[in-house]
């Protein structure tokens, strides 16, 4: 009989708070540093995200931190909660890794973590995963999302060619959380505001409005689940683009925390891979 494989150990990295920045009312930027950054790298993806991991550290606990201990011996409700955030940049040189956070007051974990965060402070994720990078020998790109996909989408504009064209809808809650964005002459940016309307009730509309310049195009559609299962129906299903130029997955769902949300999301996507392929036959 063949001997199972052990999996291989898996690194918490521990970043130590060098700045951090309110870029607007909720949106909150921590800049992490330090020795505990030593192994980590993000490679070529601008959609990289990292696992944080709360409670944050504290004096006492053993270092190295072992999570596969913890969870081996520990009860579950002393294992760590993980939250899943965007890298929007890493400085290998400067060995800084930059995470911005969305902030609706004391709802949560990461974002109270965020606004009370200051220099010298710890925490402790891991990772980096990700899957997607602009192809710069796409005619266009289509970038959309919320508030939860504006890292992924601001990093992907840092990375497309300088003559490249794009379109992309960001939807926020008003004019005050809009951001400077680093774009070329052809991309063009739409600011959805939504108000006090639903998540996502301006985004899909808006993107289902685009005259499509060509077939030739790649997509990020990513942020609340449900306009992103809207958005995903019409690039495979009416439109018949192909799936591996597609990157589109809901960050979040309404009514669920991402504890939540990560326990139904294989099932919610097995569903919606049903639905379309089933339309597609069709």
């Amino acid at each position: 009989m063949t001997e199972r494989q052990a999996r291989p150990k898996r690194i918490v990295h521990t970043g130590r708070v060098e700045r951090v920045e309110r870029l607007t009312p909720h949106m909150i930027r921590v800049v992490l540093g330090g020795e505990g950054l030593s192994a980590f790298a993000t490679g070529d993806h601008t959609d990289s995200y990292v696992k944080l991991l709360f409670p944050p550290p504290s004096p006492g606990d053993p270092e190295p931190y072992d999570l596969d201990a913890v969870r081996a011996e520990r009860p579950r409700d002393e294992w760590p909660v993980t939250r899943t955030y965007t890298v929007r940049s890493w400085d290998p040189l400067s060995r800084e890794l930059t995470i911005d956070f969305v902030h609706h007051g004391t709802a949560g974990l990461a974002g109270p973590w965020a606004a009370s965060a200051r220099p010298g402070d710890e925490l402790r994720f891991l990772g980096p995963g990700g899957a997607y990078a602009p192809d710069p020998e796409a005619s266009w790109h289509l970038l959309a999302g919320d508030e939860s996909a504006l890292p992924a989408i601001t990093a992907a504009l840092d990375h497309l060619p300088q003559d490249a064209t794009a379109h992309v809808f960001i939807e926020v809650a008003d004019a005050a959380e809009e951001q400077k964005l680093s774009a070329g002459e052809n991309v063009h940016v739409r600011w959805l505001h939504r108000g006090d309307a639903t998540v996502g009730s301006v985004l899909g509309p808006a993107v289902r409005a685009l005259e499509f310049p060509s077939d030739d195009v790649q997509a990020f559609v990513h942020g609340e689940a449900n306009v992103v299962r809207d958005l995903r129906r019409l690039l495979r299903v009416e439109l018949g683009l192909p799936k591996e130029r597609l990157s589109i997955s809901g960050y979040w769902r309404l009514g669920r925390n991402e504890d939540g949300w990560q326990a139904s999301k294989a099932e919610w996507n097995q569903s919606v891979e049903a639905e379309e392929a089933a339309a597609l036959k069709d």
